[in-house]
């Protein structure tokens, strides 16, 4: 924003301060000047006019005095505004490295904590947060253009095949064709479902984890049957605040994670709801190989997918924790991964709990 140069803080501190002592000292040679007016003094008693004499002998002491206190406010001000001011010197200097996109420059104004450096502080935290975020963003970018170059190359490779090639089996081309093509539209629905998670852009209403557990479990209990696993679920009634479309998508991923994820065959899952005097929390564990802590902490990266963990057939698009990351953060939770002891994985989500007698 273009705007009119004006006086600088520091010269407007510095005339305040140097006004308050001339004010100050005005007042204070006023009252001077009341007590001489009341209280005759000796060497001025047998004068004609006593009034015009205190004035002859006052008045060059008062405008001496006046010169003084307003040299003394002018530089005194100017030397004092400029120590308290330094400190907002040094946090413009950062905002406009930031503004030029040095987002590592940090302020780290030493001292004890005020108002300054409470500024700094909180100016040095979000530089970190937002240095992470994009960071992280330009990892993403690159992964994602990755991930859809990939599907696109294969299409690509397919239909020039089919025209250099017509004795190929038109059927076969089509049927890849039809299964590269629906791998980069779930990958690109799954990008615009993290995108609209990350912006906390929906409607928030009362929703029970306990029944987005039921109708996910419903929902994938023929893919678990295929791939001989068992669903067992308990819990109790868990009322929380968001979005019913997102927490169901990420129960529904945690659920089909765990299914993909786990034995060759006679595998179980157990998803559990439950609540805590705060939060409501639901948990799913599975059976599977076994898992360092190393391992899972990158789980919930955009398309990390562990290789030795995934069955080829259900390989997904690599972002289904990366989603139920960023849902969990989008309501103000916390997603926590744990191996198991005998292999596989427990995931926790907790969300802010609401009251279940509590009206929308």
């Amino acid at each position: 924003m273009d705007r009119a140069p004006g006086p600088s803080a520091r010269l407007k501190l510095t005339l305040s301060y140097a006004g308050f002592v001339m004010v100050a000292g005005a007042l204070l040679l006023a009252a001077v000047w009341v007590f001489l007016n009341r209280v005759p003094h000796p060497g001025l008693v047998f004068e004609p006019d006593y009034r015009l004499a205190v004035v002859r002998t006052f008045a060059p002491t008062a405008i001496a005095v006046l010169t003084f206190l307003l040299v003394f406010g002018l530089v005194g001000g100017w030397i004092l505004a400029g120590r308290m001011l330094a400190p907002l010197t040094r946090i413009t200097d950062a905002t406009r490295l930031a503004t030029d996109g040095s987002l590592s420059h940090r302020i780290r104004l030493p001292g004890r904590k005020d108002e300054f450096r409470e500024l700094a502080d909180a100016f040095d935290t979000m530089l970190a947060r937002l240095e992470a975020h994009i960071a992280e963003q330009q990892r993403f970018a690159a992964n994602a253009s990755h991930e859809l170059r990939t599907p696109l190359a294969i299409s690509k490779t397919l239909l020039d095949v089919a025209r250099t090639g017509p004795n190929h089996a038109t059927g076969e081309i089509i049927d890849r064709l039809h299964t590269v093509n629906t791998r980069a539209i779930d990958l690109t629905e799954a990008l615009l479902l993290l995108s609209r998670a990350g912006q906390r852009s929906f409607t928030r209403e009362r929703v029970d984890l306990s029944l987005m557990a039921e109708e996910a479990t419903e929902t994938l209990l023929s893919l678990a049957e295929k791939n001989g696993v068992t669903i067992e679920t308990s819990g109790e009634i868990t009322p929380t605040i968001g979005s019913p479309a997102l927490l169901l998508q990420l129960t529904t991923n945690l659920v089909h994670n765990a299914i993909v994820h786990n034995l060759p065959a006679q595998g179980t899952v157990w998803v559990k709801t439950g609540v805590r005097p705060r939060t409501v929390v639901l948990t799913v564990e599975n059976t599977g190989r076994s898992i360092t802590p190393q391992l899972a902490s990158t789980f919930t990266e955009p398309f990390q997918r562990g290789t030795e963990r995934v069955r080829t057939d259900h390989a997904g698009v690599g972002l289904g924790l990366a989603i139920v990351r960023t849902i969990t953060q989008a309501h103000d939770g916390t997603l926590t991964l744990t191996p198991r002891a005998g292999g596989g994985m427990r995931i926790t989500v907790e969300l802010p709990a609401v009251s279940p007698h509590t009206d929308r």
